[in-house]
């Protein structure tokens, strides 16, 4: 998740920094990572919406993760649809959008973002799943392009149930570690007589 390939373009990352996201379901999540190494050489990140960005917090890693769980237990699952490719225009960063659960997504972030994970966030939090930033090896339109043209051929399933948190730490640039992960509290069901 560093800043040259993971789009939060809050600097180097190192060790302390820690983010909270939420891994994609393994056929699409594939496929958009196949998508982010071929548009970014060297990105190995897998694919994921962040619902809390990178930060440096002080609190002991075990405190954090404990908190996680426990703050996950009140966050509800949610679904997500993703949307089309588009672009920050201030940061040059390529994502998906989402089409269906970006409130959501919000909810958990604001649900997330207090307390000992608490951070002023360096751009309004905005939930997506990044597929290229910083692309050196070619023009950006055609990076873009590229983008765009690959993701109307993806024919997987673009809904997916946000069950799951992960608690991830920077251990070095560009590489982060999963440190835990936590399930949300599950979606209630109403039933109609």
């Amino acid at each position: 998740m560093d800043s040259s390939c993971d789009g939060h373009p809050a600097g180097p990352q190192h060790a302390g920094f820690y983010a909270a996201v939420a891994y994609l379901p393994s056929l699409l999540g594939s496929y958009l990572s196949a998508l982010r190494t071929e548009l970014a050489p060297g990105c190995t990140l897998r694919s994921h919406l962040t619902l809390l960005p990178p930060r440096h917090l002080a609190a002991p890693r075990e405190t954090l993760e404990r908190e996680l769980g426990r703050l996950a237990r009140e966050i509800p699952s949610f679904e997500v649809t993703l949307g089309e490719i588009e672009v920050f225009p201030s940061t040059g960063v390529v994502y998906v959008s989402l089409a269906a659960g970006g409130q959501e997504a919000e909810r958990a972030h604001h649900a997330l973002n207090h307390g000992i994970f608490f951070a002023e966030d360096s751009f309004p939090f905005h939930p997506h799943v990044t597929v290229a930033h910083n692309v050196s090896r070619l023009p950006f339109e055609q990076v873009l392009s590229e983008a765009r043209r690959r993701w109307q051929e993806c024919h997987l399933p673009r809904q997916f149930l946000v069950e799951d948190v992960t608690l991830v730490r920077s251990v070095s640039p560009g590489v982060w570690e999963d440190l835990a992960t936590h399930r949300l509290a599950p979606v209630s069901l109403l039933r109609t007589a």
